[in-house]
């Protein structure tokens, strides 16, 4: 029998209350954990599946220089941000399923066209609450993804409870634990984790948080989160052959990158000299791919260099949080995880050198503004014909919802749930002259 702590914990750091559902329901096989459960029901998800259909920063399907170049999707990223999370997790004592569900979850609201189409949808839902991946996220987890459908009490209606994940499971992929508007230190931040129909779940996975705090795991999630595409995103751009990693010796091409990251990876009042010295601290790395020609050797090369700046960045966030807490099991609410400034430094440069190099590229404009006219017309043209054009389970929804702004959530949760090509064919569809 495991042991509680006076807190309640038991010998795996959780105590009962993380691993109760919204919907309380028997284990179908003696043995597994309820954070294994977890894991698997994102792993056997539609919406996981489909995020191999959706932009993360090269368009899947896009062309390259080098033939065998196979950028990443919104799945490759959340499998390898699992990995990531599942190891560091488990380094520091939380459980490695939990961490690990987390990590699958986290980019599963993401709409079609990455966050460009995020910024369209949020314009389009303005007047309903708004738009945000990461609140699209819980709301998919708990209400979208069929899975389980319970009768709800007074009425019996059968109703979806999502994937009807474990408090703790749910707690550790919210980045952003706060709805609209509320943001801890920004009010006008566009970042929420929760649209105000969601907030009864919302409630009960947050009883007992005190207050805004996100859970250690998500913290963990959050860091794995941006080491995994700070340094895959690099990764896709020199196998495309975006970046020559040599312009980056260049003072005038170094000053971009550092104003790319200052103000949207590092605070506003960052001095540009801290992530001169961050990138040369990267520079200076025997392993640093100083150049990429697509060879074997040069792709066994570039690989190694993923693998050591992972390793860098998470080993120096494990380092600092044992130091600050010691070697026990760190769990839900126990500990804050610890990432030393020069790791965040190095990271943001990372990002910064991808954005200024990949998502900044003259053609990627024009191809935004054309995704962004995709969204907005899709938007137009299924709120004039629905429910006409509604997959039959957002049909469903909208001939339920109780008013127009009901109705609108519908139409939104429908084009958040499209891949790239699945938007652009039911665009190409809805909005095709009739003969």
């Amino acid at each position: 029998m495991e042991r509680s702590d006076k807190n309640g914990l038991d010998d795996t750091g959780y105590d009962p209350a993380a691993a109760e559902r919204w919907a309380p329901e028997p284990d179908k096989r003696p043995g597994r954990t309820a954070f294994q459960r977890d894991r698997a029901r994102v792993l056997h998800s539609a919406a996981l599946r489909r995020l191999a259909g959706k932009t993360q920063v090269v368009t899947p399907g896009t062309r390259s220089r080098h033939w065998d170049a196979s950028p990443r999707t919104r799945l490759t990223h959340s499998l390898e941000c699992a990995q990531v999370g599942r190891e560091l997790g488990a380094a520091l004592g939380c459980d490695p399923d939990l961490v690990e569900t987390a990590c699958l979850s986290h980019d599963l609201g993401h709409p079609p066209f990455g966050h460009n189409g995020e910024q369209a949808l949020n314009e389009i839902a303005e007047d309903c609450g708004g738009f945000e991946g990461n609140a699209q996220s819980l709301r998919l987890l708990t209400r979208i993804e069929p899975k389980r459908f319970v009768h709800a009490p007074g009425t019996g209606e059968l109703v979806s409870v999502g994937l009807n994940l474990t408090r703790a499971a749910l707690d550790a992929a919210t980045k952003y634990p706060w709805p609209r508007g509320a943001h801890p230190s920004d009010p006008g931040s566009p970042k929420f984790g929760v649209y105000e129909d969601d907030r009864p779940v919302f409630d009960w996975v947050r009883q007992a948080a005190p207050g805004r705090r996100t859970c250690f795991e998500a913290q963990v999630m959050d860091w794995s989160d941006d080491v995994a595409y700070s340094v895959h995103d690099l990764e896709d751009g020199l196998h495309a052959g975006h970046l020559d990693p040599n312009v980056l010796h260049a003072e005038p091409e170094r000053a971009d990158v550092f104003a790319v990251a200052v103000g949207r990876y590092v605070p506003a009042d960052t001095d540009p000299a801290e992530l001169a010295a961050a990138l040369d601290r990267l520079l200076d790395q025997e392993w640093w791919p100083h150049g990429y020609d697509g060879t074997a050797i040069a792709q066994a090369r570039l690989k190694d260099a993923t693998s050591q700046l992972i390793g860098r960045f998470c080993l120096a966030a494990e380092g600092a949080t044992r130091a600050r807490y010691g070697s026990g099991r760190l769990t839900r609410y126990g500990a804050e995880l610890v990432v030393p400034r020069e790791a965040r430094m190095e990271c943001a440069v990372l990002k910064a050198v991808a954005d200024r190099y990949v998502m900044q590229r003259p053609q990627q404009e024009a191809l935004r503004a054309d995704q962004r006219v995709v969204v907005a017309e899709l938007a137009e043209a299924l709120t004039a014909r629905a429910p006409d054009g509604l997959d039959p389970q957002f049909r469903a929804l909208f001939d339920e919802a109780p008013d127009d702004r009901a109705r609108k959530r519908v139409v939104v949760d429908q084009i958040a749930s499209l891949t790239d090509a699945t938007a652009r064919s039911l665009h190409a569809s809805l909005t095709a002259p009739r003969s």
